[in-house]
């Protein structure tokens, strides 16, 4: 009778573990997991704050420099004035379980600052891993780091991608300092147990894109020939709710803690076909003169454009078997639909600005 009382004792004492843990893991399922995303006025901010807002499972806070009108009304916003290596970050990380950052100085091509080395190494190298160390303090679980191609490199041969995990090789101010970002980070998730994720996205484009790509489509939109019909490079591109969901994946996957991923649409093109692309999903002709791409180059040249035909003529591939071989991911958006989308949304806003 008394070891028939014993083994009655420890079942139910087994029972009522497994009971609670059950309860628990119920009660869990509905809290949500808060997220702080930096850089959300940005293009990859916003982009974030749009995927993310209205899932059940996930809470919103953003950090603005100035007035925010959210998505959501349930998104959070803490004003930061700017992104300093003393930036006070703690009512934007307390209670965070992960931290998404976006907010960067980014490249500029004419860069007017008296040391444009200095300032990326004050905001993208000591205001980012202030942030960390305040995120790691305050207990954050995750810290995901959006860096940039630029950290492997400017160019590559045609099939011979950059991959995740071959040294480094910056060769601009911006690109070391994401590097040397990178690097910091690291040795604070080493230091502090806080997890680190890294992601090197190479050109991103979408709905609302700017800078060469928004030229692009200016051109075709205009019928303007362009002497861009016979360049046989091969660039990874990637689309915006591609490089989203990427981000998305990362904020609840075990196998991303403390690694670095590259993201792509998984389908280079040429400068060429990224051209006939973009006509089409304009409904307008390509009209691309098929020049020659040495006597680009000498042109470009001439008119001190070197690193601008560098970015039409060169080549820029990615090799993102890590990422979807540990991830379980694949790119969910199609080349093709993501153009029409980035097409339509300038199409219906080209006479805003």
């Amino acid at each position: 009778m008394p070891v028939f009382s014993h083994i009655s004792i420890e079942f139910l004492h087994l029972v009522s573990k497994y009971l609670l843990r059950v309860f628990w893991e119920g009660i869990m399922s509905y809290v949500k997991r808060l997220v702080a995303i930096t850089g959300t006025t940005g293009f990859v901010g916003r982009g974030i704050v749009g995927h993310l807002s209205g899932r059940s499972d996930y809470a919103l806070r953003v950090a603005v420099r100035s007035e925010y009108r959210a998505l959501d009304s349930g998104i959070e916003v803490v004003t930061i004035p700017s992104m300093e290596p003393d930036t006070f970050w703690t009512p934007f990380v307390a209670d965070a379980q992960v931290v998404i950052h976006t907010a960067a100085r980014v490249h500029v091509m004419n860069d007017t600052a008296a040391s444009p080395e200095a300032e990326y190494r004050r905001v993208n190298v000591a205001g980012t891993l202030n942030l960390a160390e305040q995120a790691a303090a305050a207990g954050v679980k995750r810290f995901i780091f959006i860096s940039s191609i630029k950290v492997n490199g400017e160019a590559t041969q045609i099939g011979a991608p950059f991959t995740a995990d071959q040294q480094t090789n910056p060769g601009d101010p911006y690109g070391v300092s994401k590097a040397q970002a990178e690097e910091g980070l690291r040795e604070i998730a080493a230091r502090t147990g806080m997890e680190v994720v890294i992601i090197r996205p190479v050109l991103v484009y979408g709905p609302g894109v700017k800078a060469n790509f928004l030229s692009m489509m200016r051109w075709l939109d205009k019928g303007i020939a362009l002497p861009l019909g016979a360049i046989h490079n091969k660039r990874s591109l990637v689309a915006l709710d591609n490089l989203v969901d990427l981000i998305a994946t990362c904020i609840h996957h075990p196998a991303a803690a403390n690694q670095t991923f590259l993201v792509s649409d998984g389908n280079d093109l040429s400068t060429t076909e990224l051209l006939q692309h973009m006509a089409r999903s304009l409904d307008k002709p390509a009209r691309l003169l098929p020049v020659p791409m040495w006597m680009l180059k000498v042109a470009a040249a001439a008119v001190g454009k070197v690193s601008f035909s560098q970015r039409l003529c060169g080549s820029l591939q990615v090799d993102i078997g890590k990422t979807c071989t540990m991830l379980g991911w694949t790119p969910p958006v199609r080349v093709e639909d993501a153009m029409k989308a980035t097409a339509h949304y300038f199409l219906e806003h080209k006479n805003d600005e």
